[in-house]
């Protein structure tokens, strides 16, 4: 069973610069998605880089980093993934209220 297949094509895929071959960049091209991939310092042929996308990934990074500061959510202590989903959306309301504030 190919898991690929119930999956929805990339539009974009932000990653680090450990992901960047061309191995990854051509998959991506060729499903019809956009790599926004650093180039690494060793590469000869340098790609350019979209800067102010990437610079959306730093914001899900932190979104993440906020959301296992909860110790519940971080071990995984619910049982199904309803709960577990639930819970979820109770931290980011709990994050979202507490910017407002701010």
């Amino acid at each position: 069973m190919l898991v690929d297949s119930y999956l929805p094509a990339a539009k974009v895929f932000l990653a680090d610069r450990g992901y960047d071959s061309d191995h990854i960049r051509n998959t991506l091209t060729q499903r019809g998605g956009t790599p926004i991939i650093p180039g690494k310092a060793n590469r000869k042929v340098p790609i350019p880089l979209d800067t102010i996308t990437y610079a959306l990934r730093n914001q899900v990074e932190r979104c993440f980093n906020k959301l296992k500061c909860s110790r519940r959510l971080a071990t995984r202590y619910d049982k199904t993934a309803a709960s577990y989903l639930g819970f979820i959306q109770l931290i980011a309301a709990r994050i979202w209220v507490r910017s407002l504030l701010t």
